[in-house]
């Protein structure tokens, strides 16, 4: 079992740039692929970046490819994701979950979950 805890929310104009961290207990983190998703209101939860156990492989959805950047450090139990170019339809509640495996990137294919950070992104 891991335990995640996400950090690194908060408000930000258009434009901007933002680094969010995802720290997990437990010596057994690298064992772990690792997604990014968020959430906001009144829509479902949507994946937007997850990468592999090694950190060699790394996945984005279509609206942050090329903005934002996931990476992994093993020896910190943390993942970060890189926010660029932030535009107010990034704005919502982003969550990091782990996955033994990745059967597929949706929610339904993570575990563990985080409770969470908010991103806001003024226009």
């Amino acid at each position: 079992q891991v335990q995640l805890v996400e950090s690194g929310g908060g408000l930000v104009q258009a434009g901007a740039s933002l680094g969010l961290s995802c720290a997990a207990s437990g010596r057994t983190f690298s064992s772990y692929a690792i997604g990014w998703f968020r959430q906001a209101p009144g829509k479902e939860r949507e994946f937007v970046a997850a990468i592999s156990k090694d950190g060699e492989s790394t996945y984005y959805s279509g609206s942050v490819k090329g903005r934002f950047t996931i990476s992994r450090d093993n020896a910190k139990n943390t993942v970060y994701l890189q926010m660029n170019s932030l535009k107010p339809e990034d704005t919502a509640v982003y969550y990091c979950a782990a996955a033994y495996i990745i059967s597929e990137l949706r929610p339904r294919g993570f575990t563990y979950w985080g409770q969470g950070t908010q991103v806001t992104v003024s226009s």
